[in-house]
C-alpha cells in the first residue's frame, strides 16, 4: 500500500515538473478610440488573485511566473469600462488591451468590440453598468442619461427619445442592427426593446446617420449586444432591481458560454410595478407587466466567415393613468384643470384595468460575415418581425375586456453591406436595403381602426467614402430611398365605404463631414446634410381616438416628406487628464415639417369626450446647443456641468412650434473612493437638474400653457465585491428626493397629473 502511495506522488510530481511555469504576459493598455498607453492601469488573473500587474508610464505590463493552463484577465482603470478577456497560454504571450471610456465625449469614436471604426459622426454612449443599474426604467427613460436627449411620455410608462427637439420617426432605432419596426404607429407607442440585452447604448445625432436608415433625419439610437466570444466556460449575471414608487421589482439573468459547435447567450427579464404616487396622490392604473427574452447564437468558419442567429421576444402592458379618459365635455375641461385626477384611489394598486395597452414583439435576425481579405469585408443580414398591439379603453355594457385597437404588423428588411479599406487611408461602404410591411387590423374590436390596412415596399441604395489624412478625417455619403404606399381605409363620413390609396416616394440623402484634431488637446467636428423622410402611415390616415395619448388624432392625406438641412459643429477640449470641456451646436432647417397640433375644441364622442389633434405641415427652423463640462480636482472627486438648449420656430407661420423641449441644466459631483483587495467600483454622487419653463409658447397653441420650471434632486451610491472568479455590484439611488411637485411640459399627461414623487431604486448585480 506505502508502494502504491509513494507512485502516485512521483507520477504528480513528474506532471509538475513537465509543465511550464516559467511563462509571461506581457504587452500595452491602451485607450481604444484614441490608441493612446494607459498608464497605471491594474490587471487581476481570476484564478491566482495574488497574481497581477499594473502598467508603467507608458501602458506596458507583464505578468510572469504562469504556467500552462486557461486564464481570465479582469483590466480595470478609472472612468473605462472593465475589460474581462479568455486566453489559453501555451508559450509567451503578447498583447495589446484596449479600453473604453464609461462617459464617452460627444464627438468620440464609439469602438466595442474588435473592429475600429472611425467617423465623423457625433456619438454618446451608456455602458452595460449603468443599464443593469437603471433596468427598472424603458429605453426612453434610459436615454436620458446622454446630453441633449429628453423623452416625450404619455404617462408613466409609454416613452419615446427625443434628440434635438425631433422624435417619433425621425429617431431610428437600431434594435441589434434591424430597423424597429411598430414605431410609424404613433408616438404614444413606445419602443419594444429591453434594454438588459444591450451591451452598450449609442446615439448618433449626426446628419451623417443616413447609412443607419432613410426616415433617421433627428439621429439614431442602437442598441447593440457584445459578440460572445470564445471563453468555454459558462459565464452570467443576474440582477434584480427595487423601486419603491410603483413597489416595483424587475428582474434579469443572462448566461453565455462558447463551445466548439457555436456560442450562444439567453436572456431574460421580469418587470412588476404597481400605481406609481405623486407627492400628494397615487396614479390611479398606471402600472406595468413586461415579460421578456432573447436568445443569440454565433459561430465562426475557419477564419474567414461569421454566423449568428437573434431571437427576441417583448412583450408588455402598459396601464393608462384613469383620469385621463372621462366621460363628457364638461368634466373634460374639469379633469384638465384639476388638481387631483378623477378616479384617483387613496390607496396602492397593483391592478391593471381599462384604458391600457398590451403589446407583443417578435424579432429574429440572421446575419452572415464574410471577410474577403484583410481589407474587404461583406456582410447580409435578415431580419423579421411581428408587431402585436392591442389597445383597451373605458367600454359601456360590460365591453372593456374587447379592445378598441387591434393591429398586427409584419415587416420583414434585408440589409447587404460591402466595406472596402485601402492602404492609402481611403474606406468605401456600400449597401443596399429592402423592406416589406404589411399591417392589418385584426377585426375584434368593432369600431373603424384608427390606423389602416396597409402594404409598403421601400428600397434603398447607400454609399459612404472616407478619407483619413493626417490629422485630418473627411467623410461624403449619399443615399437613395424609393417607397410605395398601398392604403386601404374606411370613409371618414357616411356611407362607410372602402377607398384604396397608393403614394410613392422618392428621397435622397447627402452628407459631408469634416475632424481635425489638433495634437492631444482639441477636435473639431463639423457635419453638413440634407436628407428627406416621407410621411408615415399613421401621418396620412390617423382617424379616431389614440387612447394612449388620451386624444383624437387626424392624418392628412395630402403630406408630401419633409427636406431637411442640417448643420452641427462640435468641439472637444482636453486640459491634461482633470479637464474636459464639450459643446455641440446644430442648426437645421425643415421644409414641410410635419406636427401634431392641438385643436381649440374637445370633441365628445360614445367612448368619452377628448381633445383634438390635426397633423399639418409647415416650414420650421430647429437649433439649439449642448454643453458638457468635466473637472476632476482630485483623484477620488469628479464633477460635471451639462446645459442643453433647443428652440424650434414655424417660420411659415411665424410662430414657436410645440412640444419642444425646454432648456435644462445638470450639475453632479462623485466621490470615488479607493479600492482595496476585494472591494471596488466605490462611488457615492450628489446630482442637481432644473428644467426651465417653456415660455415660448402661445396662448391657444396648448389646451394648457406650459407648466413651470422645476427643480429635481437625486443621490446614488454604489460599490463591488469580488470574491473569486465572480463579483457583486450593489447600487442606491433616490430620485425626486425633494418629493417636488411638478408636471413636465412633454408629458402629454400633465394636462391631468403630476409627475411621480420620491423613488428609492436598489439594485444588485451577481456575475460569474
Amino acid at each position: 500500500m506505502r508502494f502504491y502511495f509513494l507512485l502516485v506522488l512521483i507520477l504528480f510530481s513528474l506532471n509538475g515538473l513537465a509543465q511550464d511555469c516559467g511563462l509571461s504576459i506581457t504587452g500595452r493598455v491602451i485607450d481604444r478610440a484614441t490608441r493612446e498607453p494607459l498608464a497605471y492601469a491594474t490587471l487581476k488573473i481570476e484564478e491566482s488573485r495574488a497574481t497581477g500587474a499594473v502598467t508603467d508610464e507608458e501602458g506596458f505590463f507583464e505578468i510572469s511566473g504562469l504556467c500552462q493552463g486557461e486564464y481570465h484577465i479582469v483590466i480595470t482603470y478609472v472612468g473605462y469600462e472593465p475589460e474581462r478577456i479568455y486566453i489559453v497560454l501555451e508559450n509567451n504571450l503578447e498583447i495589446d488591451l484596449p479600453l473604453g471610456q464609461f462617459n464617452e465625449l460627444l464627438n468620440e469614436i464609439v469602438v466595442h468590440g474588435e473592429k475600429e471604426e472611425k467617423t465623423t459622426e457625433v456619438h454618446n454612449v451608456i455602458d452595460a453598468d449603468k443599464i443593469r443599474s437603471e433596468g427598472n426604467k424603458s429605453l426612453g427613460d434610459v436615454l436620458e442619461n446622454v446630453s441633449g436627449v429628453s423623452t416625450i411620455r404619455n404617462g408613466t410608462g409609454v416613452s419615446k427619445p427625443v434628440i434635438h427637439g425631433l422624435y417619433g420617426n425621425r429617431i431610428t432605432i437600431l434594435n441589434n442592427g434591424i430597423v424597429q419596426a411598430g414605431q410609424q404607429w404613433g408616438n404614444d407607442h413606445a419602443p419594444e426593446v429591453d434594454p438588459f440585452v444591450a451591451d452598450h447604448i449609442s446615439v448618433v445625432k449626426g446628419a451623417s446617420a443616413l447609412q443607419y436608415g432613410g426616415n433617421s433625419i433627428g439621429g439614431v439610437v442602437m442598441i447593440d449586444p457584445y459578440r460572445i466570444g470564445n471563453d468555454p466556460h459558462l459565464h452570467g449575471n443576474a440582477t434584480y432591481v427595487f423601486q419603491s414608487n410603483g413597489r416595483g421589482h424587475t428582474f434579469n439573468a443572462q448566461l453565455e458560454q462558447a463551445s466548439k459547435l457555436f456560442s450562444w447567450r439567453a436572456s431574460g427579464t421580469g418587470k412588476y410595478v404597481g400605481d406609481y404616487k405623486a407627492p400628494n396622490y397615487y396614479l390611479t392604473n398606471t402600472g406595468k407587466r413586461e415579460l421578456n427574452g432573447a436568445l443569440q447564437l454565433e459561430r465562426s468558419w475557419a477564419n474567414d466567415w461569421f454566423t449568428s442567429v437573434y431571437y427576441s421576444i417583448f412583450t408588455t402592458d402598459i396601464g393608462i393613468l384613469r383620469g385621463s379618459h372621462v366621460g363628457n365635455l364638461s368634466d373634460l375641461e374639469e379633469a384638465i384643470n384639476r388638481e387631483v385626477p378623477f378616479f384617483t384611489r387613496d390607496k396602492f394598486s397593483y391592478e391593471i384595468n381599462a384604458p391600457h395597452q398590451r403589446v407583443g414583439h417578435h424579432l429574429l435576425k440572421a446575419e452572415v460575415e464574410k471577410f474577403i481579405d484583410e481589407k474587404r469585408f461583406l456582410k447580409i443580414q435578415y431580419g423579421g418581425q411581428i408587431d402585436n398591439r392591442r389597445e383597451y379603453d373605458v367600454r359601456r355594457g360590460d365591453r372593456s375586456d374587447m379592445p378598441a385597437l387591434s393591429l398586427q404588423l409584419f415587416s420583414h428588411i434585408l440589409d447587404v453591406i460591402y466595406e472596402h479599406k485601402n492602404d492609402n487611408d481611403w474606406n468605401y461602404k456600400l449597401g443596399l436595403q429592402g423592406v416589406f410591411e404589411d399591417n392589418t387590423n385584426v377585426p375584434e374590436t368593432g369600431i373603424l381602426p384608427l390606423i389602416p390596412d396597409y402594404r409598403s415596399y421601400a428600397g434603398s441604395v447607400f454609399a459612404v467614402v472616407q478619407r483619413a489624412a493626417n490629422a485630418w478625417l473627411l467623410e461624403a455619403g449619399v443615399r437613395y430611398d424609393i417607397k410605395d404606399l398601398n392604403v386601404i381605409t374606411i370613409t371618414r363620413t357616411p356611407p362607410r365605404e372602402l377607398e384604396r390609396f397608393d403614394h410613392l416616394f422618392q428621397n435622397i440623402a447627402v452628407n459631408l463631414g469634416a475632424q481635425r484634431q489638433f495634437g492631444k488637446t482639441l477636435k473639431l467636428s463639423y457635419n453638413l446634410g440634407f436628407a428627406q423622410r416621407a410621411p408615415e402611415v399613421n401621418e396620412l390616415y390617423s382617424y379616431g381616438l389614440h387612447q394612449g395619448v388620451s386624444g383624437i388624432e387626424e392624418g392628412s392625406p395630402n403630406l408630401v416628406s419633409e427636406s431637411s438641412f442640417k448643420n452641427i459643429l462640435s468641439l472637444d477640449w482636453k486640459a491634461g487628464s482633470k479637464f474636459q470641456l464639450q459643446g455641440l451646436g446644430y442648426f437645421q432647417y425643415i421644409d414641410n415639417y410635419i406636427f401634431l397640433e392641438p385643436q381649440e375644441e374637445f370633441r365628445l364622442t360614445i367612448r368619452g369626450a377628448f381633445p383634438v389633434y390635426i397633423y399639418k405641415q409647415t416650414d420650421a427652423n430647429i437649433y439649439g446647443a449642448d454643453f458638457t463640462l468635466r473637472y476632476r480636482p482630485a483623484r477620488v472627486v469628479s464633477t460635471d456641468l451639462v446645459y442643453s438648449i433647443v428652440r424650434g420656430h414655424d417660420v411659415a407661420n411665424d410662430i414657436p412650434l410645440v412640444f419642444i423641449p425646454s432648456d435644462n441644466i445638470t450639475a453632479g459631483i462623485s466621490i470615488l473612493p479607493g479600492i482595496n483587495e476585494n472591494w471596488r467600483d466605490n462611488k457615492i454622487g450628489l446630482r442637481g437638474r432644473y428644467v426651465f419653463e417653456q415660455s415660448r409658447i402661445l396662448p391657444g397653441q396648448d389646451f394648457l400653457m406650459p407648466p413651470d420650471g422645476y427643480f429635481l434632486l437625486s443621490l446614488e451610491a454604489a460599490t463591488g465585491f469580488e470574491f473569486g472568479d465572480s463579483h457583486l455590484d450593489l447600487n442606491l439611488r433616490v430620485e425626486n428626493m425633494l418629493n417636488t411637485v411638478y408636471r413636465d411640459y412633454l408629458n402629454r399627461m400633465r394636462y391631468f397629473a403630476d409627475e411621480p414623487g420620491i423613488n428609492f431604486i436598489v439594485s444588485v448585480n451577481y456575475a460569474f
